[in-house]
Formats: structure tokens, sequence, C-alpha cells
């Protein structure tokens, strides 16, 4: 990877260092979990990740440059070149695109992978401009700056090229579970066996927030080293407005009350296999699409 171009602070830079190192220990244990679905040697399934919302948002792929920013492992990658387009996946991490080189060759998909920090995307990719920029479902958490970011992308999209951003709500950070001592059903009905959710955390937090776990957010073995990582939360109007600030227009937001995956026990799968909050009980925004254009 290229030394990062200073286009961030100097303090940002060592965290996203860490971060690197944090991603490159986690490939080896997602590749074995049963969260990506690639255990035993599993060809990826990138429908999966997908929801229908975001294929009719982006429109027709065939013979269209597509640029998937923070791709991991490529699980998601792969689906815009099964579509017809020309695809390319980067990510800050290593061992990731490695894993992602070798996942596109066994599913015989053809992906070009870069291994690159995201605000070095337009210097590395060398003045090469995209029709379609995907990014998100985790990926924004890890950008200290999104200003920069934004007018990064704002380089690599061609005049009239989207970005599009399908990413977990600010809001879902901010819940946590909290176990409930009453006994049975409620005046209503629901019954808090189950831990509910509440607002356990700030929405609006500011600054890094620094993090250290032995075990990622999938099913697998511990990391054996380089457990320290840098997070940091942005909200709607973070977002939004780092695209207007690099000349992106916005064209339009959704917000979803489904995830591609289980964040709590408590969750019910949908017939398309993602996952929602009980029936019956309010919907809350999870997650959030946002589609800008250059």
């Amino acid at each position: 990877m290229t030394e990062a171009s200073g286009r961030i602070a100097r303090e940002h830079q060592d965290m996203m260092r860490a971060n690197e190192l944090n991603w490159d220990a986690r490939t080896s244990v997602h590749i074995a979990s049963r969260y990506y679905g690639l255990e035993e040697g599993k060809t990826p399934d990138p429908s999966r990740w997908f929801a229908d919302f975001e294929w009719e948002d982006l429109g027709e792929l065939n013979g269209l440059d597509v640029l998937h920013l923070q791709c991991h492992l490529g699980t998601e990658t792969i689906a815009f070149a099964q579509r017809g387009a020309r695809t390319v996946g980067l990510d800050i991490s290593g061992d990731a695109i490695t894993a992602a080189r070798d996942l596109a060759t066994r599913a015989a998909i053809p992906v070009e992978y870069v291994h690159a920090n995201v605000y070095d995307a337009a210097t590395v990719l060398e003045g090469r401009q995209f029709d379609i920029i995907y990014t998100g479902k985790g990926a924004l958490y890890y950008l200290p700056d999104l200003a920069t970011w934004a007018k990064t992308i704002n380089r690599l999209l061609r005049p009239g090229g989207k970005l599009y951003i399908a990413e977990f709500h600010p809001l879902l950070n901010a819940l946590r579970p909290k176990p409930h001592n009453g006994n049975g059903p409620d005046l209503v009905g629901h019954d808090y066996a189950a831990d509910e959710l509440v607002i356990g955390h700030d929405y609006l937090a500011g600054g890094a927030i620094k993090r250290e776990s032995t075990h990622t957010y999938t099913d697998g073995p511990a990391l054996e080293d380089s457990t320290e990582f840098f997070e940091w939360m942005h909200g709607l109007d973070d977002v939004i407005n780092a695209m207007i600030g690099a000349g992106l227009r916005v064209e339009a937001l959704r917000e979803s009350h489904q995830l591609p995956w289980r964040r709590w026990q408590r969750m019910e799968s949908t017939p398309e296999g993602w996952w929602q909050l009980p029936a019956g009980e309010p919907r809350i925004p999870l997650m959030y699409a946002l589609l800008g254009r250059k």
C-alpha cells in the first residue's frame, strides 16, 4: 500500500494504520466463519448482502465501470461483475485483498482488486474514473474525515456518475439491549422476557473511539494479535453535508428497518433472509441508503 498522502491528519493516519493491521488479523477469522458463508471452501453468494431496493437504485450495470470502496473480502464486490460491470474493489487490508482475489477466482468472476487506503484511491488508481462508486455496510465507521473522503469520491466519479452508500443507520449504534426484570407481558401485550432496546450510546458522538476486542462481529476464533482499532461515528448530517461540500448532488435517501445480519438475538428472519425486530414492535431505521450524483 502507498504511504498515507497527508490529506488527513497525522494522528488519523496512525489510527488507520492500526485499523489496517486489525483488518489483516480479522481476515483469516472471517474466511473461516459461517457468517460470510465461506467456510470449508464454499463459493461466495453475494446476493444475500443486498436489498432489492439497492439494485433498483443502482439501475442497469452492464458495461459500466463500478468501484467498490472498502470491499473487505469482496463478497459483495463480485455481485457487480455478475451483473456485467467492469468491477474494481479497493481495501486497506492487504490480507483481505489477497483473500478477495482468491474468492473471485474460485467463483470464476473477473474482478480487479487494489490494496490502498481509501484516501489514496484517486492517486493509486491513476486518474481512472467510474460510473458508480459503491460503499457501506460498516465502511464509514472507519473513516475519520468525511469531507476529504467525499472530495476523493468526486475525483473518482465521471460527470453524471453515481455514489451509492448502503450503510448501517447511526441509530443502530446508539441502541443497546437492556435486561428487563418484569414478569410476562405488559399492558399492550408485549413480552419483555427478551432484552428490550434502549438508547445506550451517544448518537452524536464525535472524535475517535478506541476499541480493543479479541473477537470480531463474526463467529470464529479469537484474534491472535492487532486487537486494537478505531471508529468514528457519523450522523446522517455528516455524510450528506460532506457530499454537498464536495460538489455532489444528493438525489435520494432511504431508511430501512431491516439488516442483512442478526444484530440482536430477538430479531426475526424475513422471507428474503434479512433480519428485523419482532412483528408488532415499532419499526425504526437500522440501515440507510443514500444516492448522490456528480
